[in-house]
């Protein structure tokens, strides 16, 4: 009899202690994860003023709304990024290429307006598209770590330190992608849908190639964002006259070009896929930034906004387009188009990129994991030892 009930103690303190290991490690996976810095690469989407430093600045009316003056963004405010760095209790990002100011302690922001996965043959003069690219600004990254380590072995008491993060401090970031939009926006330009379908997966390989090439230098917590609806960009549909049957979805977006995007996206999420089987020492989230974008877009009435073709600044009259901003017509008459009165009721700013009120509700979304394939909250998606 003693026998047994000293086997049934022992089960009892086993199970005990079986429920408190158990509940030790739940408690240590909900623990929220401490981001010290976040590193962004991508376009105009969350260029927080690389393409302003490096060429010409951002004018009025950028910035309008909350810098209440240019700040680098092209939008009339904040970029989902600069919502996710508040989150997190982390400052705005500074740009990489800006020398002026900077501060780079909490991270560094490597993207710029117009840049693309695929090097393009073009010119920025020409159409746009960015000369730093996706594998460009990844080697800036590991330009900029590799010499912040640098400094801190050997200028120990250098006050410079305090603007740069440590060293140790790379591998606990977050690292933010968000990037093929303007690979499209080339590619309906340049190329047959066929021929742009098919150079897709070289883009993926592309991309697949620069997330190996960070996690090399040490990055651990990824967090990618596919590409929006495209075919909803008002700048793109003020070009369309009379379209045939079909070629418009219910919300009025170009079906084809959503269309394409979906099988970037697809694509995108089995690179992803492919990438974590591969990178067992990363911690990877797909983000679907289409599905937020295009229910923000598809319900822009409920959630108090105008429907998504009445922009904020810029305007399409009478063949002739009108850029928010400056304006120099042929004949070198300069005017200036003010924004709308009210831009926290519009989702588009100038025609391609988002109003700061529509980055606010995205970032809300995708910050709590509702986009997310996992369902992870961006708190929770680090990469855990």
């Amino acid at each position: 009899m003693e026998m047994i009930i000293a086997r049934l103690c022992f089960a009892g303190i086993l199970f005990i202690w079986v429920l408190s290991v158990g509940a030790e490690k739940v408690s240590d996976h909900e623990m929220p994860c401490e981001y010290p810095a976040i590193f962004n690469f991508g376009d105009s989407n969350s260029d927080t003023g690389a393409i302003s430093a490096a060429f010409y600045p951002r004018p009025p009316p950028n910035g309008v709304t909350f810098f209440h003056t240019p700040s680098g963004r092209v939008c009339d405010g904040r970029l989902v990024i600069d919502f996710i760095a508040k989150y997190l209790g982390l400052p705005n990002l500074s740009p990489y290429l800006d020398s002026f100011g900077t501060n780079f302690r909490h991270g560094a922001n490597f993207a710029t307006g117009g840049a693309t996965i695929r090097r393009a043959n073009d010119s920025l003069f020409v159409s746009g598209i960015s000369p730093f690219p996706l594998d460009i600004q990844t080697v800036q990254y590991s330009n900029f770590r590799n010499r912040t380590t640098k400094l801190y072995s050997q200028d120990k008491k250098s006050s410079i330190r305090k603007n740069f993060p440590r060293p140790e401090e790379f591998s606990k970031s977050l690292f933010v992608i968000d990037i093929g939009q303007n690979d499209l926006a080339a590619g309906f330009r340049n190329m047959t849908n066929e021929k742009l379908q098919s150079a897709i997966p070289e883009m993926m390989n592309l991309f697949a190639t620069d997330v190996q090439f960070l996690c090399q230098q040490g990055a651990r917590t990824f967090w990618i964002h596919n590409t929006g609806p495209i075919g909803c960009l008002p700048s793109t549909l003020f070009d369309i006259h009379n379209p045939v049957p079909g070629f418009l979805d219910d919300n009025g977006c170009i079906k084809s070009q959503n269309d394409m995007a979906k099988e970037f996206n697809r694509q995108l999420k089995e690179t992803v896929d492919k990438l974590r089987t591969e990178l067992p020492l990363a911690a990877i989230t797909y983000v679907d930034m289409f599905a937020a974008k295009y229910s923000l877009i598809s319900n822009a009435k409920k959630q108090g906004f105008f429907e998504n073709l009445d922009i904020c600044c810029g305007s399409y009259k009478n063949g002739v387009r009108f850029y928010c901003g400056n304006n120099l017509l042929k004949n070198g008459t300069q005017f200036f188009v003010d924004p709308c009165k009210d831009p926290s009721r519009h989702i588009s700013w100038d025609g391609i990129h988002y109003t700061e009120a529509a980055n606010r509700w995205i970032a809300k979304q995708i910050i709590n994991g509702y986009f997310s394939d996992t369902k992870i909250p961006i708190t929770q998606a680090c990469y855990r030892l």
